[in-house]
């Protein structure tokens, strides 16, 4: 009951702050004055009468004046009826004017004295005063922020704008904060509760389920039934968009793997060569972004926001030719010799990480994110952020690309056919150690196009591909060695699966759940999801 009061209280005085905003004109001269004589006062009843008049007055210091007030930086002068707002750097300015001012005896101020009385006065002129505002946002913002508190003393607020409220998205906004008021309101007539409460259902999110959860456990009755069915209902729609949030999110992860992954499968694929230097191409791909930026910010500032595009050819140049170079320096002459293959691409990748310690040091390095992958949106219950969606969509036009490379070209006609069967292709005159060392360079350059990607998501650090070889390898055996669809559905695949295990037995536990499947599919499948036909040939 107290707070119907409080409702009743206010009513009036609310609907008189919305008139006075709606009139209120530039001559706000004389409604300064007469604050100020209430102010210097020290009176609280002519201290609500002051808060009135400073909001008529349609002054553009009013804002800044409430906001004083309420945060103890009003001051006034007893002696010469002066009143001074001070901002957060303890700078004063004249109430009158909105000058700034030197008082030379500053700790002669007293300040404003609030009562819960004053306060309730203040906050509703606040909040009328942000709900008149000409920009939606800002009444969008106060809107939320009022159905985040459901103080009953915005109601009158919230009641006096909504039906002259032009913006779809505003008006909804309202009526939901207008609904949290009431709901939450035990006093309320039963058949606006459950109005409200339906309007709380249809909301449906984390902060409306809290708020019925609430009411079921308060309420008696057909409200507490009410409220109880319609937490229930929220609860289940929250977690089938945490279902789908988890897919989302595992795509983005098998974007990753994919991306560091498809690289591997090609030399892998291939030549049958167990690259582990694989993903120090990977992070090269990502310090070839970051020297990237670096120059365009020093030499064409206005470009700040391609620099990623520019790093993405960049990177598959860079890493390609080193990939080449690894080839015909090293691996060229361990064909055969699984083994020694291993050990020395082990080594090489050290040395790759000590040379770029050594040349960039070991923290890690910024790439900053441009324009267009900044942010998020949200799609129902989703929350999407644009730079993982961004990594999804780069990750699969560079598959199709690949497909079409090798689908649709000589080379990558000879790519397949040495992939089948070597020593046929041989036999057929195709050079296999001039494939060889193009597939090297070819898959050595895609790991660094997924180094693009990552120095969006991660730390662009010396270590960053020994963060993704051990799950790349798995990816290739999962999905079949050389075929990139198996490579593909592996990615995504493992991706999701682990992001739906997380919740469940947590990120260790889940990582170890999807080895030890994999361990046990690979002793029922051991060419993987889908094998590749020919390479029996050479067995």
């Amino acid at each position: 009951m107290k707070k119907i009061t409080h409702w009743r209280r206010h009513w009036s005085r609310a609907l008189t702050i919305m008139l006075t905003l709606c009139c209120a004109g530039p001559a706000f001269a004389d409604a300064l004055d007469d604050a100020v004589a209430h102010f210097s006062a020290d009176k609280f009843p002519q201290t609500q009468q002051a808060i009135d008049e400073i909001v008529a007055s349609g002054a553009p210091t009013a804002p800044a004046i409430l906001e004083a007030l309420a945060n103890n930086r009003l001051l006034f002068d007893p002696d010469e009826q002066k009143v001074y707002f001070s901002d957060e750097n303890d700078n004063l300015y004249d109430l009158r004017t909105g000058e700034k001012a030197t008082v030379e005896s500053p700790d002669d101020l007293k300040k404003v004295r609030l009562n819960n009385a004053v306060r309730g006065t203040l906050q509703a002129a606040q909040g009328a005063m942000t709900l008149m505002a000409p920009d939606p946002a800002k009444r969008m913002a106060s809107a939320r922020e009022i159905f985040k508190s459901h103080e009953p003393l915005a109601l009158p607020q919230i009641e006096a704008v909504l039906a002259a409220e032009k913006s779809p998205d505003v008006k909804a906004a309202l009526s939901d904060a207008r609904a949290a008021i009431i709901a939450t309101t035990p006093d309320a007539p039963d058949a606006s509760r459950l109005e409200a409460i339906d309007r709380l259902k249809a909301r449906g999110d984390q902060d409306s389920q809290g708020m019925l959860a609430g009411i079921a456990a308060s309420a008696q009755g057909q409200v507490k039934a009410a409220a109880s069915a319609a937490a229930a209902s929220v609860q289940a729609r929250l977690a089938l968009w945490s279902n789908v949030q988890n897919i989302f999110y595992g795509l983005s992860l098998g974007s990753v793997l994919l991306l560091a992954a498809i690289g591997l499968a090609i030399t892998f694929g291939v030549m049958g060569v167990i690259n582990m230097a694989h993903g120090e191409m990977v992070m090269l791909g990502a310090y070839t972004t970051f020297v990237t930026q670096q120059a365009i910010a020093a030499w064409r500032p206005g470009m700040a926001d391609y620099s990623l595009l520019i790093a993405v050819p960049l990177a598959f140049i860079v890493t390609g030719a080193v990939g080449i170079a690894i080839e015909r320096s090293i691996i060229r002459f361990l064909y055969g010799r699984p083994l020694e293959t291993l050990l020395a691409t082990f080594g090489l990748s050290l040395i790759l990480q000590q040379a770029v310690r050594t040349l960039f040091g070991a923290n890690n390095r910024q790439v900053s994110a441009p324009a267009f992958m900044a942010g998020s949106f949200d799609f129902g219950g989703l929350a999407i952020t644009s730079g993982r969606l961004w990594i999804i969509v780069f990750a699969l036009v560079v598959f199709i690309l690949l497909q079409l490379v090798l689908r649709a070209t000589s080379f990558g006609l000879r790519v397949r056919a040495v992939t089948q069967n070597r020593r046929m292709a041989s036999s057929m005159g195709i050079d296999t150690n001039r494939i060889d060392a193009l597939a090297f360079g070819l898959g050595s350059g895609i790991a660094g196009m997924a180094g693009v990607a990552l120095s969006q998501i991660d730390n662009v650090s010396p270590n960053l591909g020994q963060s993704y070889i051990i799950d790349s390898f798995l990816v290739v055996v999962f999905g079949g060695v050389g075929n990139l669809w198996g490579t593909l559905v592996a990615a995504l695949t493992l991706g999701i699966a682990n992001k739906l295990l997380e919740p469940l037995i947590g990120a260790v536990l889940g990582k170890i759940a999807m080895l030890v499947f994999i361990i046990l599919f690979i002793q029922k499948r051991p060419r993987g999801l889908f094998a590749l036909k020919g390479r029996a040939v050479e067995a």
